[in-house]
């Protein structure tokens, strides 16, 4: 089983991922912190994309609900700083970055990576939402989902 401990670790792991397997792992990285999304579709699009045999037509609606999701709600953002819907737009990022279609891909991007800096991000505004909110280490978080995935 490999252990991974560190993003350095992490992110040389995910540059051996076949574009499926970034997909899949970058839909587990947004499948973790779905308890912050607000819209049943983006719920959807990452257990589509968790599946490891798609359709083109079955990717393509995957990526365009949660890229769609990702920018209806990033007007949303910059207003009053409501971090809740800021989480639920990183969660949609992370989804749609899972997602993408190898045509949209630049070279050196990694699905996975993209999807879980945005998980992250959607963490982190939770926290400032609530003071309450129980600290998490997603980054480690993550390390351990990947190495499970991994192994």
């Amino acid at each position: 089983m490999a252990t991974i401990s560190n993003d350095q670790d992490l992110r040389k792991a995910l540059d051996t991922l076949s574009a499926v397997q970034q997909r899949v792992l970058g839909c587990k990285f947004a499948e973790n912190v779905k308890h912050l999304i607000k819209d049943e579709r983006l719920h959807r699009a990452i257990a589509t994309g968790l599946q490891e045999a798609l359709t083109p037509g079955e990717l393509e609606d995957a990526y365009r609900a949660a890229k769609g999701y990702a920018v209806t709600t990033y007007t949303e953002c910059g207003k009053d700083t409501d971090w809740l819907a800021q989480a639920d737009h990183f969660v949609a990022a992370a989804a749609a970055a899972a997602l993408t279609p190898d045509t949209l891909i630049a070279d050196k991007q990694n699905r996975a990576w993209k999807s879980a800096v945005n998980a992250r991000m959607a963490v982190n505004c939770a926290i400032m939402d609530d003071d309450a909110t129980p600290e998490t280490d997603e980054a480690r978080r993550q390390h351990e989902i990947a190495s499970d995935f991994l192994g």
